[in-house]
């Protein structure tokens, strides 16, 4: 017996991509949604309007299993990578700061000690890491290296049995608030690329807050200072050296940032479509307006369109097939989709469109950062285009 067919999909998941979900799926994006819905929703906007993170949230979020969540062992959870697609959408339907701080978290900072650490630096710092009860954070974009991530001039040094780390990283999410910093150094002997695990009370490392930010407003970023930061032998990660360590890093978290913004795009329709049925001019509700179902149908199409691309990447990293260029396909798209898609919710809500009591121009500020950050539009462009043509035009 067939399932009876729908007369009219639904409005908020057009293509019904729920049934592609498994029940387990369904059980992690819910408990996630009610968790953004109760515990985030009711404060984004003031938290964003003062400039706060909510350090208080990061207990509950570590309690939850969200931390680290796809990586195996020494307390994470070990989701699939679609499950954790699912929460990193959802968090950033919430808002695109605490999606950040997950990805940096688990992604950033935990998958490389994870990686590419040792038994003891991974005894020493994942499980506290995956409870929330230690922060971390990635070290590796400097003021004048940010697309070149090869040109760094942060320096290691051997000095006996110890490194010594000399240096600044800038625009570093968590920065403030880290533990530990996975710090990337060019190791002075070989000038190879090498990642340090460096607990931020460390004599001479320090952090300067980046101020009046008109993005990200709800998340922690950093410059991190190293002067003179001496660390034992057992600090560098020994199973990584050159640029493949912290692309690597870079990889998993563009992944987690092609999810989230589908779910920035999918806030910003559903505060579209509710707000034009409910907002009246001319004797009736804007929704039955030609102009404004044209901007609906747009949102609509392009939020479920990112979604199922979400999706479809979700399932090849499952079964090992995804690659780089396939994230950087996901990640150009969604964060462009969405930044379009946040913009033209915020012309359909009018003036109200620019006050904290709807989420569309927070999502377009912080889109903006996003767009930016974890690779460039410009340069997950060329990835792609090398891609196709064989020929790299990075220089």
């Amino acid at each position: 017996m067939h399932a009876p067919t729908r007369t009219t999909p639904p409005a908020l998941d057009f293509l019904e991509l729920d049934d592609l979900l498994s029940e387990e799926d369904r059980l992690l994006r819910d408990t996630v949604r009610r968790f953004v819905r109760d515990e985030i929703a009711p404060h984004i906007g003031t938290w964003y309007d003062r400039g706060h993170f909510p350090r208080e949230l990061v207990a509950a979020i570590g309690e939850m299993g969200l931390l680290g969540m796809h990586l195996e062992g020494y307390g994470c959870a070990g989701t699939s990578a679609v499950q954790y697609g699912l929460a990193c959408m959802e968090l950033e339907a919430g808002d695109s700061g605490l999606r950040s701080f997950v990805s940096v978290q688990g992604s950033l900072a935990m998958f490389p000690i994870r990686a590419f650490g040792s038994e003891e630096q991974k005894q020493r710092w994942l499980p506290g890491m995956a409870a929330g009860d230690l922060i971390g954070c990635f070290g590796l974009t400097e003021h004048d290296s940010g697309s070149d991530p090869s040109s760094m001039t942060t320096t290691a040094r051997r000095d006996g049995s110890d490194w010594v780390l000399n240096g600044t990283k800038m625009w570093i999410t968590n920065g403030g608030l880290a533990d530990v910093a996975v710090v990337w150094a060019r190791d002075r002997e070989s000038e190879r690329i090498r990642g340090f695990v460096v607990p931020t009370d460390t004599p001479g490392f320090s952090t300067n807050e980046v101020k009046q930010k008109l993005s990200l407003r709800a998340s922690v970023t950093s410059e991190l200072v190293l002067e003179d930061v001496r660390l034992p032998a057992d600090a560098v990660l020994p199973d990584v050296e050159g640029m493949r360590g912290p692309l690597s890093c870079l990889n998993e978290a563009r992944y987690g940032i092609l999810w989230g913004a589908a779910g920035a795009a999918r806030a910003c329709y559903e505060s579209s479509l509710s707000y034009a049925g409910e907002r009246e001019q001319f004797g009736q509700p804007i929704a039955g307006f030609q102009l404004t179902q044209q901007k609906l149908v747009e949102m609509m199409v392009a939020t479920n369109k990112a979604s199922l691309l979400a999706y479809h990447l979700g399932r090849m990293k499952d079964a090992g097939t995804l690659t780089p260029h396939h994230v950087s396909f996901g990640k150009l798209d969604n964060v462009r989709v969405a930044l379009d898609i946040a913009r033209l919710a915020r012309g359909l809500h009018g003036a109200n469109g620019i006050t904290a009591e709807y989420p569309v121009m927070r999502h377009a500020a912080n889109l903006e950062s996003v767009y930016t950050y974890e690779g460039t539009n410009e340069i997950h462009t060329l990835i792609l285009g090398q891609a196709i043509t064989g020929i790299p035009a990075f220089r």
